[in-house]
């Protein structure tokens, strides 16, 4: 499948895109690969914030801010998310979960992903209509998703476990 339609189908039931990607087995690659999508669709979808801000506050140009928001996106991201999983890791170990490091990572890494759509319309709003009620509703979908897409992750990693 491609990737877009996976996305689309973990809306539809985040369960069975875990349980396939987890049945492919370890793959690394895809996990990095996957996270640096991730974090380029977080940069575009900062951009027309970045451009507003720039407009708004002529003290900071734009190309600066938009490499910084690139920089954070690209590089800072993955490298949170990687310590992130870590961190759940440690706890899944002391609560005696059976899931893996991969299995972790990978859940993480495919939420991230998978609710960039609505990073993007959260993204487009900021840029447009400016902070208020819209972004902070937006904020919060983006969040409720972005969990919900975890959760379900995990929980299959542990069920085929």
């Amino acid at each position: 499948m491609a990737l877009t339609q996976d996305i689309v189908a973990t809306y539809r039931g985040p369960q069975r895109i875990f349980a396939r990607f987890l049945s492919q087995g370890r793959n690394e690659v895809r996990g990095l690969l996957f996270v640096l999508i991730a974090g380029i669709l977080m940069f575009i979808a900062a951009t027309p914030y970045q451009a507003r801000e720039a407009a708004l506050d002529p003290e900071i140009p734009l190309l600066a801010r938009i490499y910084w928001s690139a920089f954070f996106a690209i590089f800072i991201v993955p490298i949170m998310v990687y310590l992130f999983a870590a961190l759940i890791w440690v706890l899944a170990r002391l609560g005696r979960r059976r899931v893996t490091g991969y299995q972790i990572r990978f859940s993480l890494i495919w939420s991230l992903l998978a609710s960039t759509p609505v990073l993007l319309l959260l993204g487009l709003t900021a840029g447009f209509v400016g902070p208020g009620v819209q972004v902070q509703l937006l904020s919060l979908v983006w969040l409720v998703v972005f969990v919900w897409f975890w959760i379900s992750g995990l929980t299959t990693a542990e069920e085929t476990a």
